[in-house]
């Protein structure tokens, strides 16, 4: 890296620090504080009685504080990353990045403690005085020895996990790392030879993990700075380093490296020369994972042994050794459990779970936010990536169950399938809105076809159909182009082996499509001829047919191209007096809740029939979301005051609703702020027949509602579940070219449920 980049980067770091406000961190409250009522049920006289409940039963403050979701990262500085000993308050914004972390992947409160106490056996007394604040503490960036001496004394005293993440966090994920690399090498664990290089607190910890997965005492070589560590040896040596001794006449790493399966190295830049790798075993494991150069350069290590299987702790190269894959979720497991510790047993089932992560097939969400990298399991994929959502599911619940079958668990959960569930919805924030939608879908197997299902999300979305659910994905693409972007993507399903295909270039049922499609149209000036060019060239139009035809259950098009496009061949083929597009409906899943939106994209300027149906089919996809439809009809005109735009088509809509009689609630018209403010609804307009915050929002024209949708979606956080066709009795849904994988599941499980479900 050159002069110039290194200080592009440094002050892009530090404008990154200071801006907008300094650090990374800031507290914020979780219960309201508007008025006097909220002020005395927050402190005096309220609060007294949370503490008179905490001071008759101590595991209650998991109830009543934030003690059960609230780990300390404690630092006295004296081994901060790559830095060294750079103090307590220079720590600061690595404790504070610590902190960041446990929030985004795991959702757990931190804060972080910079301690000015270079004693350890002081420095424990201070942590384990804080007790009583905090559901786990996490020692970061301590020296050694002193780290093994605070990390003892606060474990013996504290009824709460204390955890060295530089240790046990490493230790973790490399034995994540080497599960799977012996699994792609064809090694057990009780035959390979491991030689390391670092005795610090990482390195033992590491060595002592390989030593609980299987890994034989005898067959491990650790050295130091000063060469081998042998039995009889008193320079440098702790009682930590004197349990790896070797009875030995060897004396450095040049003598032991010969026939090492696994090199593992937690020490130093290029201490690990080509002449060491060329003595090692046939497809050696190489751990270099000495930051920010590495004990040898992934390139130099594959010249001199190109089979070698390589982990570095750096991330432009493959299988980053990265405790975020570790802490996050370890802490999760052991908080929700209410653990007293992080034991062995609690580790072997992170190291299991992160494990066998690697192994499945990769997460769509992952694949996205690392676009461009190969993540199929193998020499360059053995661990999983730090932002893949099923992290948390699959590795904190392996964590639970670990602590309670250990019996460490004071507060076991009484359904661990349901605890994953939970900790997924955390992640997917669509999962616990979509599962009454699931189950539904689950009631019965449809066949649900792809129009574009040559499309990357397209597959990744059939791999999780598959799966997630019972339907059977019908994908419209050419085969060996599907089959290759399978291989490619990591996928393990296959086209016919998994799901069926039509291929649009050659299928035996060419003939029965474009016939059938021109009896259709033949009256609407399409020909044989031109029939048979859209059997070939547009898969809307063929998955539309195969819906018509009864090949299908349902069709999901839209990945790419334009809404009305689609919409045009899907009105054609299946239109009909009972079934015919009235709306689409957009599901924004919000912090504060979910939220619908209709019409936003079928209909330009709606007339009141058609805003009345929109509202009723709206009515319907609401309740099957498990919620009671409250609608607002909204315009620029606010009950009346207005006789120009959208205003009296909307109130004419209400009148027609008003005449067939419904049992939903709807009111209007209204501006947004009044459909979602009950406040300002009442001071506007008392009596009303709406209660709480509107959760439909109906306009009278596409414009404001696809504005609605997207601000919605790019200020608002917002997750779009959608759009929704309404009233095509679930025959047909089209997606838009921004959606996921994750999205089109979604839309896959709605249009699973059964035709007379919902229309």
């Amino acid at each position: 890296m050159t002069d110039t980049s290194n200080e592009t980067l440094r002050q892009a770091a530090l404008f990154y620090h200071e801006n907008p406000k300094p650090g990374k961190l800031e507290v914020r409250a979780t219960k309201p504080l508007a008025n006097g009522r909220d002020l005395s049920r927050a402190y005096s006289p309220g609060v007294a009685e949370a503490c008179l409940e905490i001071k008759a039963d101590p595991t209650a403050a998991a109830r009543y504080t934030t003690r059960g979701n609230l780990v300390a990262v404690v630092s006295n500085g004296t081994a901060v990353l790559g830095l060294g000993n750079i103090g307590a308050l220079a720590s600061k914004p690595v404790m504070e990045g610590k902190a960041v972390l446990f929030k985004k992947f795991a959702n757990i409160d931190c804060f972080d403690l910079e301690v000015d106490e270079p004693d350890p056996e002081k420095l424990a007394d201070i942590v384990c005085a804080l007790g009583p604040t905090f559901g786990a503490i996490n020692l970061e960036d301590i020296k050694a020895p002193d780290c093994f001496i605070v990390e003892r004394i606060c474990r013996e005293r504290m009824n709460i996990p204390v955890f060295h993440d530089d240790q046990h966090g490493t230790a973790i994920v490399v034995g994540a790392a080497a599960t799977n690399a012996l699994h792609v090498a064809g090694k057990d664990w009780a035959d390979i030879k491991v030689v390391s290089t670092g005795g610090g607190a990482a390195g033992i910890a590491c060595l002592n993990m390989l030593l609980k997965l299987g890994v034989k005492r005898e067959n491990v070589w650790l050295c130091d700075i000063h060469g081998l560590v042998y039995e009889g040896r008193t320079e440098d040596m702790n009682p930590h380093k004197a349990a790896f001794a070797q009875a030995s006449d060897l004396r450095n790493l040049d003598d032991v490296i010969d026939g090492a399966d696994l090199f593992l190295g937690l020490s130093g830049p290029n201490v690990l020369r080509p002449e060491h790798v060329a003595k090692m075993a046939k497809r050696p494991i190489i751990f270099a994972l000495a930051n920010p150069t590495p004990e040898i350069m992934p390139d130099l290590a594959r010249a001199t042994s190109p089979d070698a299987i390589i982990a570095t702790g750096r991330s432009d190269f493959p299988n980053q050794v990265n405790n975020v894959l570790c802490f996050p979720f370890i802490f999760r497991g052991a908080l929700d459990v209410g653990a007293t510790e992080i034991n062995d047993a609690m580790q072997v089932a992170c190291v299991e779970g992160i494990a066998a992560l690697a192994r499945a097939t990769t997460s769509a969400e992952a694949a996205a936010a690392y676009s461009g990298e190969q993540l199929t399991f193998g020499a360059d994929y053995l661990i999983p990536k730090p932002f893949d959502p099923r992290l948390s599911g699959v590795v904190s619940s392996a964590v639970a169950k670990a602590a309670m079958e250990s019996g460490v668990a004071t507060r076991p959960v009484d359904d661990l399938k349901a605890y994953k569930a939970k900790l997924d919805a955390a992640v997917y924030k669509s999962a616990l809105l979509m599962r009454p939608v699931f189950e539904a879908a689950a009631t019965a197997s449809r066949r649900i076809v792809f129009a574009e299902g040559e499309d990357e999300r397209v597959l990744r979305a059939a791999q999780a159909i598959l799966e997630e659910t019972t339907e059977t994905p019908i994908l419209i693409g050419r085969p060996e182009v599907i089959a290759t972007r399978c291989e490619r993507l990591g996928l393990n399903i296959r086209p016919e082996r998994d799901f069926n295909i039509v291929n649009p270039e050659n299928d035996a049922r060419y003939r029965d499509y474009w016939e059938t499609y021109h009896q259709i149209m033949a009256r609407r000036g399409v020909t044989p001829d031109l029939a048979r060019a859209i059997m070939r060239t547009n898969t809307t139009a063929i998955g539309a047919v195969m819906v018509h035809r009864d090949e299908a259950d349902s069709l999901i098009c839209g990945t790419f191209g334009e809404y009305r496009w689609h919409l045009n061949y899907i009105r054609q083929v299946l239109g009909s007096k009972k079934h015919h597009p009235h709306g689409a409906l957009s599901l924004m899943i919000l912090e504060d809740g979910p939220l619908f939106i209709a019409d936003t994209h079928c209909r330009v300027e709606p007339t009141p029939e058609e805003i009345a149906e929109s509202a009723i089919g709206a009515a319907r996809h609401v309740q099957r979301f498990g919620l009671e439809p409250n609608i607002a009809f909204c315009s620029q005109s606010q009950f009346g005051n207005q006789n120009e735009g959208s205003g009296p088509r909307l109130r004419e809509a209400l009148q027609i609703l008003d005449a067939q009689g419904h049992d939903f609630c709807y009111e209007g018209e209204m501006n947004v702020d009044a459909a979602l403010d009950e406040e300002l609804r009442n001071r506007l307009f008392p009596g009303n027949r709406m209660t709480g915050s509107a959760n439909v929002l109906i306009f009278g024209h596409a414009d404001a509602a696809s504005a609605t949708r997207n601000i919605l979606k790019m200020k608002g956080d917002g997750l779009e579940v959608g759009p929704i066709l309404m009233g095509m009795g679930n025959r047909a849904h089209i997606v838009t070219p921004s959606i996921t994988a994750r999205g089109l599941l979604n839309m896959a499980a709605i249009a699973g449920t059964p035709v007379d479900h919902y229309s």
